[in-house]
C-alpha cells in the first residue's frame, strides 16, 4: 500500500482484516513511528486501530514493494510520478497493480494506469482500478459500501474483489478499465463545480440539474476517447458521481464550496490540508479537450474559475443558460 491518506488507511483496514499482510509505505517517518507505537494513523481516520501482526508500516519504498505480490497506489495523483520514479523500471515486473487514485498525472495528462504501464513496461492486463461509490470515512465506520474493480483481465478483477469483500463491503469486477478511470477523474470535477454552486447559494434543484447535465458531459467525453458499450447508470459510474457530488465527506465538493464562498484557490487548499484531486483533473481534462473539442461546459466553467480567476458567480450564471 503506497500512501498515508484516508483512502490508503481505509483499504489497509479492509485488506488486513480480510487476512492480507499489508506492507504500508508512508512518506512521513513521524507517521510511521506513530502507527508503530499506537496502531493509529495520526492524520487520517485516526479512529481505526490497525493489527500490527498484519500491517507493517515503513518508510522504505523499495522494501515495501519488494515484499508484495500486489501494489495498491493511493498517493495523490500529483505525487505518483515523483514516488514511482524512485523505483527501478523492473521493480513491478512480477506484480499486479491496483490504482486507488481518482486523478491524472498533472502535466502529462494521462491516466495513472497508463503512466504505470508505460513507465514499468507492463501490459494493461496486469493493472486495475478501484471505483466507488465508497468514501473512506464510511469504510472506517463500517457502513455498507460497494466497490468495482476495473481491469481488462477478468481474473485480476475477481481476485482483488475477493480480497476486499467482507460483511460491509461488496466488490465486483468489471472490464472497462479506461471508462471507469476516466469517469472517476471526471466526477471530481463535477463535485467541485457542485461545491462552487452550493457556496454561491444555489440549492438542491440546481444541483440536480447540474449533475444530470454532467452525466451527459461525461458520456460525450468518455465516448470520444474510448467508444464502447457501457452503462453509465451503473454504480461504478453514476453511483461514484452521486456520492462525490452530494456527500459531506467529499473533499472536492468541500473545496469547491470554499471557492464559491470567496476563498482563493490557495487559501482553500491550505485550510483543507487535503488534496482535492478535482483541482488538477480540471486542467488535465480541459487541456485534453482542446484536441477533442467535445462540448464540456461544466469542465470549462470550472477551469475558468480555478485557472483563469473568472468570478464563480459569472461562470455559474453562464452555465444556467446552457442547461436544460
Amino acid at each position: 500500500m503506497l500512501g498515508g491518506g484516508s483512502w490508503a488507511t481505509a483499504l489497509t483496514k479492509i485488506l488486513a482484516e480480510n487476512g492480507s499482510r499489508v506492507h504500508w509505505w508512508m512518506r512521513s517517518k513521524d507517521d510511521v513511528q506513530h502507527l508503530l507505537r499506537t496502531r493509529h494513523n495520526p492524520r487520517y481516520l485516526s479512529s481505526v486501530a490497525h493489527d500490527l501482526d498484519r500491517v507493517f508500516p515503513t518508510n522504505d519504498l523499495e522494501a515495501a514493494v519488494r515484499e508484495a505480490d500486489w501494489l495498491v497506489l493511493a498517493v495523490p495523483a500529483a505525487f505518483v510520478q515523483s514516488t514511482l520514479d524512485k523505483l527501478d523500471r523492473d521493480a513491478l515486473q512480477h506484480k499486479r497493480i491496483i490504482s486507488a487514485i481518482k486523478g491524472m498525472i498533472p502535466g502529462k495528462n494521462v491516466l495513472v494506469t497508463d503512466y504505470v504501464a508505460e513507465r514499468f513496461r507492463l501490459p494493461h492486463t496486469r493493472l486495475g482500478v478501484v471505483a466507488g461509490p465508497c468514501h473512506a470515512e464510511e469504510v472506517a465506520l463500517e457502513k455498507q459500501s460497494y466497490l468495482t474493480i476495473g481491469s481488462p483481465d477478468a481474473e485480476l478483477g475477481e481476485d482483488f474483489s475477493r480480497m476486499l469483500r467482507n460483511r460491509y463491503v461488496k466488490a465486483n469486477p468489471a472490464q472497462d478499465l479506461d471508462g471507469i478511470e476516466y469517469c472517476a477523474v471526471m466526477k471530481n470535477i463535477i463535485a467541485l463545480t457542485c461545491g462552487i454552486a452550493h457556496g454561491l447559494g444555489y440549492g438542491d434543484n440546481f444541483q440536480a440539474v447540474l449533475v444530470s447535465n454532467a452525466v451527459q458531459e461525461i458520456r460525450r467525453f468518455v465516448h470520444a476517447l474510448n467508444p464502447q458499450p457501457r452503462d453509465l447508470s451503473a454504480s461504478a459510474y453514476l453511483g461514484d458521481l452521486l456520492v462525490t457530488a452530494y456527500s459531506q465527506f467529499s473533499r472536492n465538493r468541500t473545496f469547491g464550496n470554499m471557492v464559491g464562498r470567496g476563498y482563493s484557490v490557495k487559501s482553500a487548499q491550505m485550510e483543507m490540508n487535503m488534496v482535492a484531486e478535482g483541482y488538477y483533473a480540471v486542467k488535465s481534462i480541459y487541456e485534453m479537450n482542446r484536441k477533442l473539442q467535445v462540448n464540456m461546459p461544466i469542465t470549462s466553467a470550472a477551469y475558468h474559475v480555478l485557472y483563469e480567476k473568472i468570478s464563480p458567480a459569472i461562470e455559474v450564471e453562464l452555465l444556467k443558460e446552457k442547461f436544460k
